[in-house]
């Protein structure tokens, strides 16, 4: 059992680590999205740099990372094995070792563990992100809220303990990862998301976001 969860977890952080955004921006649009933008690479920079397709693309295959490692490790029965590939799928997109131990923020692979855990669980994230975002034009208020949500709408659905761990690990990585964003924010320099407010300028504010390079 403890080589099965070595070896489940090993596979879903490499799995995770798969950097689509870069991929996908460098192979098909010609640029480094880690140089555009928010230099982020994940799905909320790459709808700003290079549009809607390549955006759902990324949003899509990133939430992909998160869900399939999950979905095969359930056919084990053992939750706490699904929770700890979660677990390790999300750490890989963060920290990817093909991008120098750097990478996104987790938001939409961790979406696709919910999802792979509780469906109904990750309707409540959506539901969340789409309170903050909506109300906000903050991609990044929509993912914070959506993760501190995920771990109460996991207990809910669920009564999984293993599962619940998961949610909390999962949230305070990701608002670690957003603690450039949430400076930005309190700053007002954040950049809304043009989707949800097309009127406003991407560099509203007091400043455009920080590059990647240097933290965010």
């Amino acid at each position: 059992m403890i080589v099965l969860a070595i070896a489940a977890s090993v596979a879903a952080f490499f799995i995770g680590s798969i950097p689509f955004g870069y991929l996908i921006g460098r192979f098909f649009y010609g640029t480094d999205i880690r140089t555009q933008g928010s230099g982020n690479i994940g799905a909320a920079n790459a709808l700003r740099t290079l549009g809607k397709r390549g955006g759902i693309a990324i949003l899509l295959l990133d939430a992909a990372k998160g869900a399939l490692p999950v979905l095969i490790a359930k056919t084990f029965g053992i939750p706490w094995l699904s929770a700890l590939v979660a677990a390790a799928a999300v750490s890989g997109h963060c920290f990817s070792p093909w991008l120098g131990w750097k990478g996104g923020k987790g938001v939409a692979t961790a979406l696709g563990a919910i999802a792979g855990l509780s469906w109904q669980a990750a309707l409540v994230w959506c539901a969340a992100w789409a309170l903050g975002a909506g109300a906000t034009a903050y991609s990044s208020v929509g993912s914070l809220l959506a993760n501190v949500a995920a771990p109460f709408a996991l207990w809910f659905f669920t009564r999984e303990p293993a599962y619940v761990a998961y949610g909390v690990y999962a949230a305070l990585l990701i608002i670690y990862r957003h603690s450039s964003n949430i400076a930005r924010l309190r700053e007002g320099r954040e950049a809304p998301l043009r989707l949800l407010r097309p009127w406003r300028r991407p560099n509203e504010g007091n400043g455009v976001e920080a590059p990647y390079s240097r933290g965010s």
